[in-house]
């Protein structure tokens, strides 16, 4: 493996795990802000309110999630693209 092979390699890899941390924080922010905000009164069942309280936020958060994924991607394209000069 030349090492232009092994920098690609080291950089799909950091990304990989990028997203995958981010991933888990993602879902871990989700679950925390969504339910506390959604579920005030845990109980057996959610209401269709709770329900549909608890869809709209996740939707907002994986929203904005996809937002910032995609500029943090493009920044580390554009970045990688500046190293190979």
């Amino acid at each position: 493996m030349d090492s232009e092979s092994v920098k690609k390699a080291i950089i799909q890899q950091v990304l990989l795990e990028s997203s995958k941390a981010n991933s888990q924080q993602l879902f871990q922010k989700v679950n925390e802000h969504c339910f506390e905000k959604c579920i005030p009164k845990p109980g057996n069942s959610m209401s269709s309110s709770e329900t549909t309280c608890v869809t709209q936020c996740m939707e907002k958060y994986i929203a904005a999630w996809n937002s910032v994924n995609a500029a943090l991607l493009r920044r580390l394209q554009a970045d990688s693209g500046s190293f190979a000069t």
